[in-house]
């Protein structure tokens, strides 16, 4: 059957990072294709034999973004594999990023008026208006804080996750780098002790094993677990119930570093059975993973 994997979301968020990415793992990939042109595409490249296909749609196509939502919906219906991933950014690193490429926003000619060119904080407000209804319904990853490499890590592991009502996902962040966009639940854990006070564990991430060990001495910590496993455990059916096909758990500290990362991969333990289960340290130490 053929796979099919949709890119798009907010302009600047790395979606030609991301179609690279499967243009390299094999996917036949096709950037900026217009919506009425999907279907025929889709069922063309089944008939013809090809196994995997990535396609790249956002405010590039004219005019015609908003009937994209309920294409999606039909295809799937009529039993086509769709996976869409949309790509989000918080307006600073848009900015930073529009400025260190020096190209223009894609909407600016179309919001031009008497001859004046819209500013690049109006296209992006505009562009998010106009994508809001495919960003509420689909899976989304804020790629604010995250290197090429982890954005392709990541793209890799959702598109390798085999179908399944709820691609459960554990995350942790930094509170001090704010809430990731991309997290449907969030968990605080700034209240368990902080390892980061030992200036041998300092260096160390909660995945290392004298952090693990350090922390699972105390009560308050194993008690956080249960309390987050609990409440997932109650919830996740409705969640499944309720036709998404991803759930993201955000688990944050102050650093991103100790506390959310040994409390993610200990639920994402106890999660183990559920299929697919995704882990992801959002505040580790960038390391750029080479395709």
């Amino acid at each position: 059957m053929l796979k099919v994997v949709l890119i798009t979301g907010i302009s600047g968020s790395g979606k030609s990072v991301a179609l690279r990415l499967l243009e390299d793992t094999g996917f036949t990939c096709v950037d900026n294709l217009p919506v009425p042109f999907l279907q025929e595409f889709l069922y063309r490249s089944a008939d013809t034999g090809l196994e995997q296909v990535a396609i790249a749609m956002d405010i590039r196509a004219p005019g015609d973004l908003h009937q994209l939502p309920s294409v999606i919906a039909e295809l799937r219906e009529s039993g086509m594999p769709i996976r869409v991933i949309f790509l989000d950014a918080d307006d600073h690193t848009l900015t930073q990023r529009y400025s260190e490429s020096r190209r223009r926003h894609p909407l600016t000619d179309r919001l031009r008026q008497d001859g004046q060119s819209p500013s690049l904080q109006t296209c992006i407000d505009t562009e998010r208006h106009l994508l809001a209804p495919l960003r509420e319904t689909e899976h989304v990853i804020d790629t604010t804080d995250l290197t090429p490499g982890q954005l392709r890590a990541w793209v890799r592991d959702l598109v390798q996750a085999d179908r399944s009502p709820v691609v459960l996902t554990f995350e942790s962040f930094a509170y001090k780098r704010g809430v990731p966009g991309d997290a449907d639940l969030i968990f605080d854990v700034r209240c368990l002790p902080n390892p980061h006070y030992d200036p041998e564990l300092r260096p160390l991430t909660g995945k290392d094993e004298p952090v693990a060990k350090w922390l699972s001495q105390f009560g308050s910590v194993e008690n956080m677990i249960n309390d987050i496993a609990s409440f997932i455990e109650r919830w996740l059916p409705l969640y499944m119930q309720d036709t998404r096909n991803y759930l993201t758990i955000g688990i944050g500290c102050t650093g991103g570093q100790h506390r959310s990362v040994y409390v993610t991969e200990q639920l994402a333990l106890r999660f183990a059975n559920h299929s697919p289960l995704l882990i992801r340290h959002r505040n580790q130490p960038p390391v750029d993973i080479p395709l």
